[in-house]
């Protein structure tokens, strides 16, 4: 019975990682986050083994993961082209990698049982690490599973994604706590300081941070819907260049807004007469047309977004790129995976600059970002409080009819909230949205349909407190706490051993 004991402990774990699915996009069941990490908590104060803490937190996290990004197979095997075995081996390593970080937590739970305090710092400060190590996959951080709707959004303008983690991680702790308290007023006490957080989350969400400037500009959005499996074969280049002209006729837009690589060729390459159909129409509306295609610099190749009818320096280059889908990192390790078992066009691309020139357009300025560089809100803010409107291109056809997609539109919205700025996305096949500055999709097209999202967008002047802050007082909070900590135990350590 011992034995089966923490086996069954392994099992709940695994299915309140799973649970907590859906608490991201797109089910946004915000709440079930809170239940889910209390219950894991509470597995932890039950189980008696640094150990045993480290399997359930293992488990946790590749329910978590197992479910949360299994789309990961469908990039490498549907449209990567890796075999079956692989891609599903590939996505079952990249899963337990990420689960590792949880089962570790697990164990520094319980090294010591005074340490179960400290849950939330180790918590949050281990998914910093997450955010850059690798250069980094922020994907599912438990902040997030509070955008756009929970009361504790309040705080996300303030602190950032991983303060709302903090926050959550300690009110989960706080409940997983009154679980096994026996005393009820100390129950009550407890969950008396839960709503007040809550409560004081949902009256923060109620102040304005920032203010409009500038007139509201028309924006058409536009919804190529390419199939990927033949977005780069050289004899449907035409046809994707004809339904891009095709749309773009008949938008309204003073800003027009392609997809991320939108054109499947070179920026040099451009026929003449696609820019030349494409200028004229934007002319009659005094619009901008602006193009996602891949730039060449002598032998260098970027991932670019550019004013077709502007000069040179109205460009935005792609500064974090996907590991193993923009470059290959460990080429000596890797490249034979690459030739010989993925087909993943335009793998070896450069690096634009970290602080870039936005992009003015009508007395607004445009900070661009490229696919998952939404992802990391301390990168977005470099071209605050400058820019008045954040805008994302985007190519999630690379991960099917899954939920991908929609987690990635809800980093868009975590964006929106931290800079108190709107946030337009264009993508090839979903989800092409209108973001207001609470994080809200005003608008959004269909997935996997073509089409053009119509509307206006509104430019933000000043700034919220994370932009001026980042990430940094959170962070440095948790290693503060966690550095005080291990002294304190470390000193102790040593006066027991000397006695």
């Amino acid at each position: 019975m011992n034995k089966l004991y923490p086996l069954f402990y392994l099992v709940i774990s695994f299915w309140l990682g799973a649970l907590s699915v859906l608490s991201f996009a797109p089910f946004n069941h915000h709440f079930i986050s809170l239940i889910s990490l209390s219950g894991l908590f509470y597995i932890w104060h039950k189980l008696k083994s640094a150990r045993q803490g480290f399997f359930s937190g293992l488990f946790f996290g590749l329910g978590l993961f197992g479910f949360g990004i299994s789309w990961i197979y469908i990039s490498l095997n549907t449209y990567g082209g890796m075999p079956s075995w692989l891609s599903c081996l590939s996505t079952f390593l990249f899963c337990l990698f990420c689960a590792s970080f949880i089962g570790i937590i697990g164990w520094f739970s319980l090294h010591r049982k005074s340490s179960l305090f400290l849950i939330p710092f180790i918590w949050t400060f281990f998914e910093w690490i997450k955010g850059w190590l690798l250069t980094g996959f922020p994907w599912l951080t438990m902040g997030y599973s509070q955008v756009p709707s929970s009361p504790l959004v309040g705080f996300l303008p303030i602190i950032g994604i991983y303060g709302l983690t903090l926050i959550l991680t300690s009110l989960a702790l706080l409940l997983s706590f009154t679980l096994l308290s026996k005393d009820k007023r100390s129950k009550l006490l407890k969950v008396g300081l839960v709503a007040a957080v809550l409560a004081s989350g949902q009256i923060l969400k109620y102040i304005e941070w920032t203010e409009p400037t500038g007139e509201p500009i028309s924006i058409s959005l536009v919804q190529g819907n390419i199939a990927q499996d033949i977005k780069w074969q050289e004899e449907t280049v035409i046809q994707t260049l004809q339904t891009y002209q095709k749309l773009i006729q008949k938008t309204k837009g003073q800003i027009i807004l392609l997809p991320e690589t939108a054109l499947p060729l070179l920026v040099e390459y451009i026929p003449e007469t696609f820019k030349k159909s494409t200028l004229l129409h934007a002319a009659k509306q005094r619009g901008h047309v602006l193009i996602g295609a891949i730039e060449r610099q002598d032998t260098k190749y970027f991932n670019v977004v550019l004013n077709l009818g502007n000069d040179s320096s109205q460009v935005y280059r792609k500064s974090h790129l996907v590991p193993f889908g923009e470059f290959i990192p460990l080429k000596f390790i890797f490249t034979y995976i690459y030739t010989h078992y993925l087909n993943m066009p335009m793998n070896d691309l450069s690096r634009g600059g970290n602080h870039q020139e936005l992009i003015a357009i009508e007395n607004q300025k445009i900070a661009f970002n490229i696919c998952y560089e939404d992802v990391f809100g301390e990168e977005i803010i470099q071209a605050l409080p400058s820019a008045t409107i954040l805008a994302n291109v985007s190519n999630d056809a690379w991960y099917g009819r899954s939920i991908a997609a929609y987690q990635h539109l809800q980093f868009s919205q975590a964006r929106a909230i931290e800079t108190g700025r709107m946030v337009i996305r264009s993508t090839n096949t979903g989800a092409t949205a209108i973001i207001d500055e609470h994080g809200i999709v005003k608008k959004i097209l269909p997935a996997f349909t073509e089409g053009i999202l119509e509307g206006y967008v509104q430019g933000f002047k000043n700034t919220t407190p994370y932009v001026f802050c980042g990430n940094w007082p959170v962070i440095i909070l948790c290693f503060i706490v966690l550095l005080g900590w291990f002294m304190r135990h470390s000193k102790l350590l040593w006066v027991l051993k000397k006695k």
